[in-house]
Formats: structure tokens, C-alpha cells, sequence
């Protein structure tokens, strides 16, 4: 099979055969699954088969094209033979000159054509392999994205994207007319000698196999080429979100010296991955030469017995550097083309793992009766890690208000993290108002729960988007009138622009007590049932602390409040105090009541209580 035929079987073989879309993906009905394909190739042709007719058109445009440009080579020919006869036939020389101008208008036209229809169809796969990635990101647990730095995986997805596109846009205008050539070449050199025919067909195929063999073979240069230029985006964008520890700790020439020896390890690793690129350059075109001066040899001696004529030699000499160019940009490509793959392997095998927690089939929406909360008999372990619950078992009431306490490591995080489905127990069952939250829809638990969590995370956008992000269908008066409740209307119309200050990437232009009162704004503005509060107020002054009790008050008015407690003090109030020991609960009880037990609640507050006097002292 020639290498036209090749490429066009597996571009046939993209749009038909439907085994080939899923690879090495997980199938299609594993919960958690990608809903594109883990290898490369198949990922590839998973956007084609989206819009195949377009795709089609544009390769049959860029064939024509070539085809046409090697055809006019052969009008060159009846030109050349056409003057050899004498200036007698001086009309079959225009007549001749008249089909050489019509093939490269026509080649012209169909360049043209190819081109408008594969960039609208490219740049399309493009921007939705890039949604399709983001979407699946979106979708992995907390978990997931404590353990990798969020810029490595930006980095993954642009490059993805931009890969598929080099992919594309190389096999459109760099392999396809090459096949069209080839083609096209073994055609019209078939009417001069079939020697050049099988001397030509033999030497592709060599080169084309030995190519692909060794583009095989460089594939893990350019994948730990691409890991480690991954790797270091992903540094230098938690250094640049960091900035301030940097100064603070007077750490510039520390982050120098590492972000150096960071290059260092990407630079040789990109040169390791160039330099076999280089040598695979090197062996093409010699073998390139050697085959051109071949047939232009053989040619040139058949014309020297009178086998063939002055065209025939001119026809043989273009095609021969058609190929020799042709063949060099068909190198270039496949060596391009692996390296971009590489890049695409690594982007979608790190960000297509299996979600580890999925909506179930079927799953509903949760119903709201009242906001109960209810941990019945649950187990649950990080992985790798010691059991956190064994057994747990807690009951809260719609409307009740309980404080979480306890030592680090007790389990006060993670019992948040399981009522909101950030992770899945192992055993037992999490219910609101007596539903499983495994039977319902992840977005609907959420939107049922308010979160105010201690470190607040603002988009790089306006105040006013940042507390609209709790419900984007509130009117400004609603953002507004969250703002006032929640004591922050004031500092916020001092900013420059007001609500349309821009706070900077997570926040940094605000306080730390001015971004937590725009998280508690968020959270007035949701207006859920239930309000999961991770010590609210600890980022506030004393002044601001008695405001923001005030607005957390009538936040928490008629709702169910779940709240992690570091100041004992703020859960004076609260009707329940749950005291967290070794994943067990410890006490459980009114505040005042378990200050009358003397028992670990009271120690626990008398703890922080001698600790504020001899601070005062």
C-alpha cells in the first residue's frame, strides 16, 4: 500500500470505525470516564468524526491542489517538447502554455479552498478539545487538585489544544499534498521509464517505514521533553501566585537558583528531544540525495540513447525535486507531528483519569425540607492514609446550629468535605433531609449548602461578579443588599470603582477581613438551607468580628449551621457543641452544659482562655 492510500485508510478508518473513538479510554458507560479517548490517535479522530464532511473537503481540496501542481509539471513538459519541434509548431506551444496556466489557476482556487474550509474545521476541534479537557478537569475531586499545581495543568490544556491543532493543521497542508504528489509523481514518471517508477516507490516506502520507526522510537525524548516544560509552568505559576511569601521571607535569590536549575532540567531534555529530531534530518537527506541524483542520472542517460525526450528529462528533473522537497517536508512533519502527540498523550492522560466521585445514573435533584443533616454509621479513609471514621454517627436537626471542635487531625475538615460530596465515604450513608446525597446530582447538594470558608478565593474579576458568582440571576440590588448585611457595602464603594474594582488575582488587592466579608456576602446572597461555616470570623479585627457576628446572625436565621470552631468563644450561641476526638465524637451537648461537665470542652475553652489573659499580661 502506498503511503497516499496509507494516510487515506486511517483518515477513513477516523470517521468509520467506532471501536477506534474510544482507544484506550474507560468505556463508555464506567461512571467517572473521560468522555474523550486516552490515546492520542483516537483523540484525534474523535474530532474529526464531529464534523466529517468538512474535514473531508478540505483534504480533498488540498489533494486536488497538489495533484494539480504535479500535472502542471507535465504541462511544462509538452511546453519544452513543443519548442523542441520549431518555431513551425508555435500552437501546440501555446496551446500547451494555455493548460500549464489553467492547472495553476485551478491549483490556486483549490489551495484557497482547502485552506478556508480546514482552518474553520481545525481551530473548531481546537476550541472544543480545550472545553472537553477544562469540563473533565472541572469534574475530579478536591483531592485531585491538592496533589498537582493548578498552573501544570492550565499548561496541559493549552498545550493539548494547540497541539491538535499543529496536528491537524501539519497533516492538511504538510503530509496530505506530499501523498498527492507522490501519487501524482509515480503517474506521469510511469510514461518516461518504469525503472523511476519502482526506484521511487521503493525508496518512499523504505523512508516512510524507517521514519515512522524511529519517531517511535524519540516518542519518550519529547514525552519527558513535554513533562518536564508541564512541570515547569506549573512552578513558575505557583511562585508568581505566591509572590508575596517570596518577599516576605526575602527568598528571591532561592527561587532564582531553583526556577534556573528547573531550566536547566526542561532545556536539556528539549535539547535531548531536538537533537534526535536533528540526526533523524540528517539520514533523510542523504537518502534524499541519493535517490534525486539516481533518477537524474538514469533519466539523463536515456536521453543520451534517444528513449526519451528534452521534456521528458525537464518533466523527470521538477518531479525529482518535487519529491526531494516534497519527501524533507514529509520528514519534518512525521518528526513534528510525534513530538505534538506526545504532548497531547501527556495532557490527556493526566487530566482523563476516572473521576472518583460521579453522579450516580438516574441521580435526581435533592428535594429541601427543612435542612436536616444526618452521618449514619459511616467509614471513610484517604488513601494511603489511616482510617479518619469508623462508625460515625451524628443526627442534626433542620434549623439546628452545631459547632465542629476538636484537635487537628480529628476529622472536623473532613466531615465538611463529606457532607458536601467533595469525597465519598466507604461505608455508611450522608443524608440531608433524609436523602442520600449519592442519589442526587452533585450541582443540586451544592446549591443547597452555603459555604464561608476560613481562606476566601476571589476571581481576578469585579466585587460585583465576585459575590453575584453565589447566584449569576441576582439582580444588583440583590448583590447589593447582600453587601449592606453582611457590612461591607461601605469599604467596597471606597474602592476606586467601587463594585467595579477589580480585586486582583484571589483577592489581593482587599484585606484578608475584607475578602472574608464578601464571602459571607456570597453566602447571604445563595440563600441555602444549610451553612457550612470554617471559622468566618478568624481573619477579622475585633471591630470587624462584632459587625460580622451581626450579619452571620441573620445569615444563619431559620437555617441549619454546621461550623468549624477555632474560637470557642463564637459558639457561645450555637444550640450544639460536637467535640471531635480521633475521628470519634468526644462530647456532644449545649455549649453551657458542656462547660458545667468540666470536661474536654471546658478544657479545651479554659486552654484559650489562659492563653488571651497571659497574652493581655
Amino acid at each position: 500500500m502506498g503511503l497516499a492510500q496509507l494516510s487515506a485508510a486511517r483518515f477513513a478508518a477516523c470517521l468509520e470505525d467506532p471501536g477506534h473513538r474510544a482507544g484506550d479510554a474507560a468505556e463508555p458507560h464506567e461512571l467517572g470516564a473521560a468522555a474523550f479517548p486516552l490515546r492520542p490517535v483516537a483523540f484525534l479522530c474523535h474530532y474529526v468524526r464531529r464534523r466529517p464532511v468538512i474535514h473531508l473537503a478540505a483534504v480533498a481540496s488540498v489533494l486536488g491542489a497538489a495533484a494539480f501542481a504535479c500535472i502542471a509539471q507535465y504541462g511544462l513538459k509538452l511546453i519544452v517538447d513543443a519548442m523542441a519541434r520549431g518555431p513551425q509548431h508555435i500552437a501546440a506551444v501555446w496551446w500547451a502554455l494555455a493548460v500549464f496556466g489553467a492547472l495553476l489557476a485551478g491549483e490556486s482556487i483549490l489551495w484557497r479552498s482547502g485552506s478556508w474550509l480546514g482552518y474553520r474545521a481545525i481551530l473548531a476541534d481546537k476550541a472544543e478539545a480545550k472545553l472537553d479537557l477544562f469540563n473533565h478537569l472541572s469534574g475530579h475531586s478536591s483531592r485531585y487538585f491538592s496533589d498537582r499545581m493548578g498552573g501544570s495543568l492550565a499548561n496541559r490544556i493549552s498545550a493539548a489544544g494547540d497541539s491538535l491543532q499543529q496536528i491537524f493543521s501539519t497533516l492538511l497542508f504538510n503530509i496530505a499534498p506530499v501523498c498527492a504528489d507522490f501519487c501524482a509523481a509515480l503517474a506521469m514518471l510511469a510514461t518516461v521509464d518504469w525503472h523511476l517508477v519502482a526506484a521511487l516507490f521503493a525508496f518512499v516506502l523504505l523512508a516512510a517505514g524507517t521514519l515512522v520507526r524511529l519517531s517511535r522510537r524519540g516518542m519518550p525524548r519529547h514525552r519527558l521533553y513535554t513533562d518536564h516544560a508541564a512541570d515547569l509552568g506549573g512552578e513558575l505559576t505557583d511562585v508568581l501566585s505566591n509572590m508575596w511569601v517570596v518577599k516576605a521571607f526575602s527568598a528571591r535569590t532561592r527561587e532564582h537558583s531553583r526556577f534556573e536549575r528547573l531550566l536547566k532540567v526542561e532545556e536539556s531534555s528539549h535539547r535531548d528531544s531536538l537533537m534526535y529530531v536533528e540526526r533523524m534530518r540528517v539520514l533523510h537527506d542523504l537518502a534524499l540525495w541519493l535517490m534525486a541524483g539516481g533518477m537524474l542520472g538514469w533519466t539523463l542517460h536515456l536521453w543520451s540513447v534517444g528513449r526519451v525526450s528534452p521534456g521528458d528529462v525537464v518533466l523527470t528533473l521538477a518531479m525529482a525535486f518535487r519529491i526531494l522537497h516534497g519527501s524533507r517536508d514529509l520528514a519534518f512533519a512525521l518528526v513534528n507531528a510525534s513530538q505534538f502527540i506526545a504532548r497531547i498523550a501527556d495532557s490527556i492522560q493526566a487530566i482523563g483519569e476516572n473521576h472518583r466521585v460521579v453522579d450516580q445514573p438516574g441521580a435526581g435533584q435533592l428535594i429541601p425540607l427543612g435542612g436536616s443533616i444526618a452521618f449514619e454509621d459511616i467509614d471513610f479513609s484517604y488513601p494511603g492514609g489511616k482510617p479518619v471514621f469508623r462508625g460515625f454517627t451524628l443526627q442534626i436537626a433542620p434549623g439546628e446550629h452545631v459547632a465542629l471542635v476538636g484537635p487537628s487531625g480529628a476529622g472536623k475538615s473532613t466531615l465538611i468535605s463529606l457532607l458536601q460530596r467533595l469525597v465519598d465515604v466507604d461505608e455508611g450513608r450522608v443524608l440531608i433531609d433524609d436523602q442520600d446525597i449519592r442519589a442526587m446530582r452533585q450541582d443540586s447538594l451544592r446549591a443547597a449548602i452555603a459555604v464561608v470558608p476560613q481562606e476566601i478565593s476571589l476571581f481576578h474579576r469585579s466585587v460585583l461578579e465576585n459575590i453575584r458568582y453565589a447566584r449569576p440571576e441576582a439582580s444588583d440590588e440583590d448583590v447589593l443588599a447582600a453587601a449592606r448585611a453582611a457590612r461591607c457595602d461601605d469599604f467596597i464603594r471606597a474602592l476606586p470603582q467601587g463594585y467595579g474594582t477589580i480585586v486582583g488575582e484571589r483577592g489581593t488587592k482587599l484585606s484578608g477581613g475584607q475578602r472574608q466579608r464578601i464571602g459571607i456576602a456570597r453566602a447571604l446572597l445563595k440563600n441555602a438551607p444549610i451553612i457550612v461555616l470554617d471559622e468566618a470570623t478568624s481573619a477579622l479585627d475585633s471591630a470587624s468580628e462584632v459587625e460580622i457576628q451581626h450579619a452571620l446572625e441573620v445569615l444563619m436565621r431559620g437555617r441549619t449551621v454546621l461550623a468549624i470552631a477555632h474560637r470557642l468563644s463564637t459558639v457561645a450561641k450555637f444550640d450544639r457543641v460536637i467535640v471531635l476526638g480521633d475521628g470519634r465524637i468526644v462530647e456532644d451537648g449545649p455549649p453551657a452544659e458542656l462547660r458545667r461537665r468540666r470536661g474536654a470542652f471546658d478544657q479545651m475553652c479554659r486552654l484559650q482562655e489562659n492563653k488571651i489573659v497571659a497574652l493581655a499580661s
